[in-house]
């Protein structure tokens, strides 16, 4: 284990994967079951001081007191995307859009920060890891113009905020958290420590100036999102962009929104110029159907406010073993397969 400076601050043991802090290395995490976890962290040493009873920086209000202001969504020209979303963009949210590598999160957020590039309000992109040229060149595959819209190539949280500050965006991405870090804090960058301050301060930082901020999110091999599992506890809306190995479709899913549905779907099909709206998902989810097939049938789901018609498989096949077994998988692109061995 690498020698780490204890000067400045208290030395703890952080799960990487559920951010579970102990005093002590441990092997096996209590609290997520995972081996290996825990790194030593150095947590910055603040000084305690003392504060009066008086001294509260904000007053309890009555509810029937608080006025709500009036701020209206930003809609989209992207109509799935919007579904998702419960109506569009609320002013000042943090939104995490997570998903597997190379499924399509860079280029779903290009698109995005196009369309309200488009809308009149200046977007600053900023990629912790690719170059700037390496974005003009999916820009022009994707064919997007560019005009209002800025990159920046940084990882550091301050710079980027000093940055954002002077050309006061209508939106801001991060792509992705875990390439932004706190010069401050002793630790690498995706690590629990900096994932954590980071998203902490972005939002803080978009709650104060109204303007909503879109974070990706890497996803582990379990399907979780890389680094702290309270990454998703500090966002206000948390997306998930699915899809199979061998398809172009991909689901754009909800698992937590603060001001909408979290049973809404977006269907997209990833194209040579990205991600292209399916209007018709049954239509799509049915294409590859051939006629009345022996063991087929189409049943119609609910997904959220929109009713799909998929497809139900049951197949038999012969089995050595003394007692058949019954396995059940779900296709995100035709619906379910039942493999019935007799």
């Amino acid at each position: 284990m690498s020698k780490v400076n204890r000067s400045s601050g208290r030395t703890i043991f952080v799960c990487q994967n559920c951010g579970k802090e102990s005093l002590r290395w441990l092997g096996h995490c209590p609290e997520c079951q995972q081996w290996n976890s825990f790194v030593e962290t150095v947590t910055a040493s603040v000084e305690k001081k003392s504060r009066s009873i008086s001294a509260v920086t904000s007053q309890a209000q009555e509810l029937r007191q608080v006025v709500s202001p009036t701020t209206e969504r930003l809609a989209l020209s992207l109509s799935e995307f919007n579904r998702v979303l419960g109506g569009g963009l609320v002013p000042g949210s943090l939104v995490l859009i997570s998903g597997d590598p190379g499924i399509g999160k860079s280029t779903l957020l290009l698109q995005v920060s196009d369309v309200v590039a488009r809308s009149g309000s200046r977007v600053v992109y900023v990629s912790g890891e690719e170059t700037l040229h390496q974005i003009k060149i999916r820009a022009g595959r994707l064919g997007v113009s560019g005009e209002g819209l800025y990159l920046l190539a940084e990882t550091d949280i301050d710079g980027i905020f000093g940055q954002v500050e002077q050309l006061s965006p209508g939106m801001v991405v991060i792509d992705s958290i875990q390439t932004v870090s706190v010069p401050e804090l002793d630790a690498t960058p995706g690590s629990v420590g900096q994932v954590r301050e980071c998203t902490l301060r972005l939002m803080n930082w978009a709650k104060t100036s109204g303007i909503p901020v879109m974070l990706a999110g890497h996803v582990t091999k379990d399907g979780a999102i890389a680094g702290p599992r309270i990454l998703e506890h500090i966002v206000d809306v948390v997306l998930y962009l699915e899809g199979e190995p061998f398809s172009a479709y991909r689901l754009l899913r909800s698992v937590k929104n603060r001001f909408g549905s979290t049973n809404e779907v977006g269907v997209f099909e990833m194209k040579e110029i990205g991600l292209v709206e399916v209007e018709n998902p049954s239509l799509a989810f049915l294409s590859q159907r051939e006629g009345e097939a022996v063991g087929s049938a189409v049943v119609s789901t609910l997904e959220g406010s929109r009713p799909l018609l998929v497809e139900v498989q049951a197949l038999t096949t012969t089995t050595t073993f003394g007692q058949p077994r019954r396995t059940a998988t779900e296709s995100i692109i035709t619906g379910f397969y039942w493999l019935l061995p007799y």
